[in-house]
């Protein structure tokens, strides 16, 4: 008897349920990796990093839902010199990050390397696209990656002015000032891309398609 052929199911799951992982994973005595290893016990190493991803990254994408669904899209205002709070937002942006971070921003250095991505989380690949500080960035890059073992790729484009932090291809957030002189000369804000989200997308993944490899 021939398959029943129809269309693929996609389980979706319940807002009670996402309530419950989130609250799940900001317990402070569940470490959420160790479930997620005990879960995959008896895998090879490979089959268990893989399912940890997966898990870390349904976390991720249930709190940027529930936060959707509650308090709406993020929104920074950031007074002149509050160069911590600036500093503490946007690494809440990177930390939950479990596959890909995408920073573009023209003026990118070796300043925006150590204070940001020592925040990021082993095994995510990072890609920079920037422009006017080539010379300073890409020596701290390769430290840090000789170091850490992080995949880091770098181009670089003309032809944008803009900052903004990609998401594991989710959540896009626009900072007000470059991110390593945020709040530092004057006032700015971090806001959440929603509504224009896959223009902005489109537009940065075609810039980093042609964009010169420096890296």
């Amino acid at each position: 008897m021939a398959a029943t052929v129809g269309p693929k199911k996609v389980h979706r799951y319940t807002l009670e349920f996402k309530i419950q992982a989130v609250r799940l994973a900001n317990h402070p005595e569940i470490q959420t990796q160790d479930v997620a290893m005990n879960e995959f016990h008896g895998q090879s190493a490979r089959e268990a990093q893989e399912g940890l991803r997966k898990i870390l990254t349904l976390l991720h994408q249930a709190r940027q839902d529930l936060r959707m669904k509650t308090v709406g899209p993020v929104n920074a205002a950031i007074g002149h010199g509050q160069v911590f709070d600036y500093f503490d937002e946007l690494r809440k942006f990177i930390e939950p990050a479990t596959r890909d971070l995408f920073f573009v921003d023209p003026y990118l250095d070796a300043e925006f390397i150590s204070r940001y991505l020592p925040h990021v989380r082993a095994g995510v690949q990072i890609r920079l696209l920037t422009r006017e500080r080539i010379a300073t960035l890409l020596p701290a890059v390769e430290q840090f990656a000789k170091q850490t073992g992080t995949s880091i790729a770098v181009r670089s484009s003309a032809g944008f002015h803009d900052r903004y932090v990609i998401v594991d291809g989710s959540a896009c957030y626009q900072s007000g000032a470059s991110f390593k002189d945020g709040a530092k000369a004057a006032p700015t804000t971090l806001t959440q891309i929603t509504d224009a989200f896959a223009v902005v997308q489109k537009t940065y993944e075609d810039l980093w398609a042609s964009g010169k490899v420096e890296r």
